[in-house]
């Protein structure tokens, strides 16, 4: 199971001192973050897409491939990426181009986003942010998959004999998931696929994910892709900690009460009871997050939000380094003591070559147990 981070990218004011960080230290600090989080041991780091104030990451691959550059092993992603107001035929060039500058540690999330403005910004049309996410999806597949595409459709210009460049690394396009938290169609989209979905259920009861996440290991099954149990999950979380809940909550509660996402609507408490928000000890995190999978099922990666809402960056530091040291040591065993052997691990670059490789072998006739060719097999 992977476990890594995620960021919003917004730029709040610490509602305990009165400053505000800049831009660019917005910035630079969620570089320092990434770094941090290779270094505890954490799995993912993923930033999302925003197009408006307070948030900075409105570049995602230029900050992802910064963070490549000064690391080693850590897998890199977004939270989301706007399939509905990105040009199909970029996303597929500039994340191919960040597939070989980090060596296939590279994966995304396509989304439909939360900022209604963004899509006139971008000379699209809110009423049809499903029908562009299903356009702009099955496109951007060819344009990855084939390497000459001729295409026609409702939203962009018609293509004729093109080719997006460069072509993936390896021959294997980035893993995909899809990223929704209230959209069935999303849900069918990634099961009709086969590809990953991801439900950030940071602002939904565990009953609500629960239902998501059941209906697209249904449509996985349905479409001939695995068992449901095999479908590829990943959730979203909140955490923030301290050595005690009293402490976590005392510190966090003016954070949570002026978050610009959150703030000013229920109380922390309620929140926390109906959301997977957990202020408290690790301990708690611990014991709360390893219940996910009673809901869910056995699922591949989770991701936590930590650095949001006008958090010291320092503070912001601290939680990683609970995370990599306290909490998801834990997780880990739990979660490898729980998975079947049926249920595949999360996605990975090297995985996904050896198994397309497997794969070539087959249309080329060679038992991979045996290297014997069809021919020789059926005599």
């Amino acid at each position: 199971m992977q476990f890594g981070i995620f960021t919003v990218g917004d730029v709040t004011t610490d509602p305990t001192t009165g400053t505000t960080v800049s831009e660019h230290e917005r910035i630079k600090n969620t570089v320092e973050l990434a770094r941090q989080a290779e270094q505890v041991g954490l799995d993912v780091f993923a930033t999302g897409e925003h197009h408006n104030p307070p948030f900075v990451p409105s570049s995602p691959t230029t900050t992802l491939g910064f963070i490549a550059a000064q690391t080693d092993r850590l897998l890199l992603s977004t939270s989301t990426t706007l399939i509905t107001t990105n040009d199909p035929v970029k996303i597929a060039e500039d994340y191919a181009t960040l597939q070989h500058l980090a060596d296939g540690r590279v994966d995304l999330m396509m989304g439909r986003g939360n900022t209604g403005p963004v899509y006139p910004w971008f000379g699209k049309d809110i009423r049809d942010g499903i029908p562009l996410a299903i356009e702009n999806y099955a496109l951007l597949r060819r344009l990855w998959t084939e390497d000459v595409v001729t295409w026609q459709g409702k939203y962009r210009t018609p293509l004729q004999s093109f080719t997006a460049t460069p072509r993936p690394l390896d021959g294997v396009p980035p893993f995909v998931w899809h990223g929704s938290i209230r959209s069935p169609e999303i849900a069918e989209q990634a099961a009709y696929y086969g590809d990953g979905f991801f439900h950030n259920n940071i602002f939904w009861p565990m009953s609500h994910t629960k239902q998501m996440v059941a209906l697209y290991r249904r449509r996985f099954e349905h479409y001939g892709h695995g068992k449901a149990d095999q479908a590829i999950v990943g959730l979203g979380g909140q955490v923030f900690m301290r050595a005690n809940s009293q402490a976590a909550v005392r510190e966090f509660r003016p954070y949570f009460d002026n978050a610009p996402v959150y703030g000013h609507g229920p109380s922390l408490e309620e929140f926390s009871r109906e959301t997977p928000l957990t202020v408290g000890s690790p301990q708690q995190v611990v014991e709360r997050y390893a219940a996910m999978a009673d809901s869910v099922g056995d699922y591949q990666r989770q991701l936590f939000l930590i650095d949001h809402a006008g958090l010291p960056h320092r503070t912001v530091m601290e939680q990683v380094e609970l995370l990599g040291t306290e909490v998801v040591p834990e997780l880990r065993k739990i979660a490898a003591a729980r998975k079947p052997a049926h249920v595949p691990d999360a996605p990975t670059h090297a995985a996904r070559v050896a198994a397309a490789g497997r794969r070539q072998a087959t249309v080329h006739g060679t038992d991979e147990a045996t290297g014997l060719t069809a021919e020789k097999v059926s005599r």
